[in-house]
């Protein structure tokens, strides 16, 4: 962009060229962003089963002999096929294209629970009925141990059942699980619902098949799939920190997380959906209005503001004066490498560049702690308020009784705004059921992952770049963590509508210019990129899946 005002009008939504200024480079959600996940060979470990029954003679002829022992080895296949792997949770190597898997597992943990204190992955152990199994099992130890009488026929019968079911061939474990063959979705999916009920013989198989399938580099199914399947696997590992503890591994340098940022911007219109509408919706409101407070909560770097500043300076009779408070979170603060000084100090020079009056005020807080007093609004200034992909971070009802989402939504309400702008994904994982949230996640990212596709070349590494530093920690923590852990909490625009009504907003319609100028917007995109427009809301979508939904609400 150049140092100087531009002549030509401009629209507050943006310019529709997909050119941004470099020095302002838009950050994404602060959520969306991860940390990188790794590729590695996977560490599958086939357990030795090694069973030694001491049958005694209890005879009165033979009262003094020495007790009999008999050793039966019964030993698991070592092969891939069977099923029998020790999964550890993700450490912290580099993702290398064209892996199976984006996680490394050089720490597995042979002590992984799935929660409920029983070992994720440590025994294939299965057969007909493998409760039936276990208690022939229990019934064998016992006798092992000497706790039990039994007839040694009926240990022998023990031994002849175990090495029977033990021996299985990958076909018929596969058959017992009712695993899908060959198509990797029902694969996913059966393997979330496994998770679901804790099945680790399907979990084994299912894991171990799903790992050969998987591909960062993949199609888009595959290259998701391979994310997806290292969120169950920490799902089993742990929960709650414990699982960002697992997942840790070397940040990118704060230049290049920005840089991935900025190609997803490009990449794809979703977030140039959102800043286009939203500022439009915010332009009409405070038409005539000398005095702005914009309230962001979500100021990443920024950028957003930068077409609005443009335009009010080409408002006839002068611009008005405009303050914008920001307020931050700590991924964005690192990908643009300090605190939000720096975002003022860039949004104060566009605004003299544009001879804005101007006035930033930072807010170093997330947004579920924010407070009326921390806001500062003044009498006689016209407040916007901006929530661009954020709102689903801040906690409902189901996380605390505190209910923060709603009780921003009324704490804003009391402001008086002349709008507030809602920009969300069009996703319903917040209160869903974990298979039903996984089958939720893997549709939806499935779409991103094909628009993607289309964008960046397959062996691209700026592509794997974007989808495991911008997507893949969003992705994970759906499928891997629960409670306060779980930060991404969707709803669907139905459920939004409810909580802003309940809030005390009514709806105020997007304009046909906002709706124009969005279409223009993806004139530069491909035609499989759907707008929609339903009572004054806008969908984007890719084919036939809505994915963003802008509002706007007074």
């Amino acid at each position: 962009m150049a140092d100087t005002p531009t002549s030509r009008m401009v629209h507050p939504f943006g310019d529709v060229p997909r050119q941004t200024p470099k020095q302002f480079l838009y950050s994404g959600n602060p959520q969306h962003l991860c940390h990188p996940y790794q590729s590695a060979p996977d560490a599958h470990v086939v357990p030795q089963r090694r069973y030694t029954v001491r049958s005694q003679s209890h005879s009165p002829n033979n009262a003094g002999s020495q007790d009999h022992e008999t050793h039966k080895q019964y030993t698991l296949e070592s092969s891939a096929a069977s099923g029998c792997s020790r999964h550890g949770s993700p450490s912290s190597q580099s993702v290398h294209a064209g892996s199976g898997s984006p996680v490394s597992h050089d720490d597995s943990h042979s002590g992984s629970t799935n929660g409920h204190g029983s070992p994720v992955s440590a025994s294939c152990v299965t057969g007909e009925d493998p409760t039936d199994l276990k208690q022939k099992l229990k019934d064998l130890e016992a006798v092992m141990l000497g706790t039990s009488e039994t007839d040694p026929e009926i240990v022998n019968s023990l031994e002849i059942s175990a090495a029977n079911q033990l021996s299985l061939e990958p076909e018929e474990w596969e058959h017992m699980v009712s695993m899908p063959r060959g198509n990797l979705k029902e694969l996913l999916i059966a393997c979330a619902r496994a998770v679901e009920r804790y099945n680790t013989y399907a979990i084994d198989l299912m894991i171990t098949e799903l790992r050969k399938m998987v591909s960062v580099s993949g199609e888009p199914l595959e290259r998701l799939g391979a994310y997806m399947v290292e969120g169950l696997v920490a799902r089993l590992a742990a929960s709650g920190s414990s699982i960002y503890k697992a997942l840790k591994c070397k940040e990118p340098r704060s230049s290049d997380l920005l840089s991935y940022m900025h190609f997803l911007y490009e990449a794809c219109p979703y977030f140039k959906f959102g800043y286009m509408s939203a500022n439009g919706a915010i332009a009409e409101a405070i038409k005539g209005e000398d005095r702005i407070h914009i309230i962001d909560f979500h100021i990443a770097q920024g950028a957003q503001w930068v077409s609005l500043l443009q335009a009010l300076a080409a408002r006839p009779g002068g611009p008005p004066f405009v303050r914008v408070t920001g307020i931050d979170d700590s991924v964005s603060a690192y990908a643009r490498g300090g605190g939000l000084e720096l975002v003022g100090r860039r949004l104060t020079h566009i605004a003299g560049l544009y001879k804005v009056p101007f006035q930033f005020d930072a807010l170093a807080i997330s947004g579920s702690e924010v407070e009326e007093e921390h806001l500062g609004v003044v009498p006689g200034e016209a407040v916007a308020v901006n929530f661009t992909l954020e709102l689903h971070h801040i906690p409902d009802e189901t996380v605390s009784t505190a209910n923060h989402r709603d009780r921003i939504l009324r704490l804003v309400k009391g402001l008086s705004p002349k709008v507030l702008t809602l920009v969300e994904q069009e996703s319903n994982t917040n209160t869903a059921p974990f298979a039903q949230r996984f089958a939720e996640t893997l549709d939806y990212y499935t779409a991103i992952f094909e628009s993607i596709d289309l964008a960046l070349p397959r062996d691209d590494r700026e592509r794997i770049n974007i989808e495991q530093h911008c997507l893949a920690r969003e992705i994970v923590n759906l499928v891997a963590c629960e409670g306060e852990e779980r930060v991404e909490r969707h709803e669907v625009f139905g459920k939004w509508k409810a909580r802003l009504m309940m809030a005390g907003f009514s709806p105020s319609p997007l304009s046909a210019l906002v709706n124009a100028t969005i279409k223009t917007l993806l004139q530069s995109y491909s035609p499989d990129y759907k707008l929609a427009e339903r009572d004054g809301v806008l969908y984007l979508g890719w084919k036939n899946r809505p994915l963003i939904v802008s509002s706007a609400w007074h």
